[in-house]
């Protein structure tokens, strides 16, 4: 289970954000994407998620190019942006149900137990904190777990505690041979990442 980019490049607003962009995730690795406001970090994400097209370059997983053969590749990652996929209406617990249905075969309540919100399960999402929306999002990880974690800004409005429980997590996802791609500006302190960083890419047009 590889995943790797081949020389993307992203045009944004008829701009050139980043070109000749190539790299590979193998398991049991985290790959740390660095880079100023408005590097791509978020657009380079949303690419390896199918969500943006690139224009130019491909992605392969498995060797396999996502675009021509996307159904082996859907169910094996896990996107989670840096802004919120809540219904606010619902609890805590039923948008992570939602996500478990939605992609089978996690634990529910071992997500509202990792992320420290069963305390918070039968609360409405409206009325959660910026800190608790992010745990409720990131606990779609153990609910609806993947091989793949494309994650922009986990640890935003988080506190120390927070930071470190999900530190936690991800090291014993890899440790289980899962792989991570991280957007953030944040040093998590892991032991062994290896580190993509968007400023050192061309921004020019030859």
């Amino acid at each position: 289970m590889t995943l790797r980019a081949e020389n993307l490049s992203c045009i944004r607003q008829d701009r050139l954000i980043f070109q000749k962009l190539s790299f590979s995730v193998e398991p049991g690795s985290v790959l740390w994407i660095k880079g100023k406001n408005g590097a791509g970090k978020s657009s380079l994400l949303r690419m390896i998620a199918g969500l943006l097209k690139p224009f130019s370059g491909h992605v392969y997983w498995q060797e396999k190019d996502v675009r021509k053969e996307p159904d082996g590749y859907t169910g094996c990652f896990q996107y989670i942006g840096h802004q919120d996929a809540l219904k606010p209406v619902m609890s805590v617990e039923e948008n992570i149900r939602f996500w478990n249905r939605l992609a089978g075969q996690g634990d529910v309540a071992k997500a509202l137990d990792d992320f420290e919100l069963t305390h918070l399960r039968a609360t409405p999402a409206r009325i959660l904190s910026a800190g608790q929306k992010k745990r409720t999002n990131l606990a779609r990880l153990v609910a609806a777990p993947s091989s793949l974690w494309l994650l922009d800004e986990p640890v935003s409005s988080l506190d120390i505690h927070y930071i470190d429980l999900f530190r936690e997590r991800l090291v014993s996802h890899v440790a289980e041979g899962g792989m991570a791609l991280l957007a953030t500006h944040q040093d998590l302190g892991l032991d062994k990442v290896d580190i993509l960083d968007l400023d050192s890419f061309e921004k020019e047009i030859p």
